[in-house]
């Protein structure tokens, strides 16, 4: 069975609530492992040991492109209900390479961070630092896949709507907004630390 034909089975409605139903269970789970981390920070912190330093200028450019992303996404979104193909395969192109963009500048800043002398093991709050980055990048790399499984379905068979269609495409765009609202309360959160 070929792999494109894997994901375009039809599914019955309940199996469609139970998608969607996973995916809010999924991103719950998510938005506890991240208030585990930044609870962890906040007790950490007053212990004293803590160096100072200031953010990477990178990690403010990648949340505008993060909101790109998701703009794209959206209007990818609008163009798939409208049934417009050459929009909505523009738009998914440009809100994925925008989301591969966020990685590439997540991955600057964690170089200037380095160039700074700022290294993982150097204190606690570097490690933080490191670890909620670099967990986030790892969900938008869940992301990602998923952005890859919508496009080789968008340029490999016939631009047929159906309402399982939309909510496929509904689940991904659901995730996207989601990890990209995370990355603005992750960075204002190490901001006004």
């Amino acid at each position: 069975m070929p792999f494109v034909q894997i994901f375009n089975k039809e599914l019955a409605p309940n199996k469609a609530q139970a998608l969607r139903f996973a995916l809010w269970i999924g991103m719950a789970t998510i938005v506890m492992f991240f208030a585990a981390i930044t609870s962890a920070y906040l007790v950490r912190k007053p212990a004293g040991n803590w160096y100072e330093f200031k953010l990477p200028i990178q990690f403010f450019y990648s949340t505008i492109i993060i909101f790109s992303s998701s703009l794209f996404l959206e209007l990818c979104y609008r163009s798939l209900k409208g049934k417009n193909e050459s929009k909505y395969k523009l738009y998914l192109l440009l809100a994925f390479l925008t989301g591969i963009g966020f990685v590439i500048s997540q991955i600057f800043a964690f170089k200037n961070m380095v160039n700074q002398g700022l290294f993982i093991d150097l204190n606690v709050s570097v490690s933080f630092i490191f670890v909620i980055a670099g967990m986030h990048i790892l969900h938008i790399l869940g992301g990602l896949i998923a952005y890859l499984i919508s496009i080789t379905i968008a340029f490999t068979t016939l631009f047929k709507i159906d309402e399982l269609r939309i909510l496929k495409f509904d689940l991904l765009r659901q995730y996207w907004h989601f990890i990209g609202i995370l990355w603005i309360y992750l960075l204002v959160f190490l901001i006004l630390q």
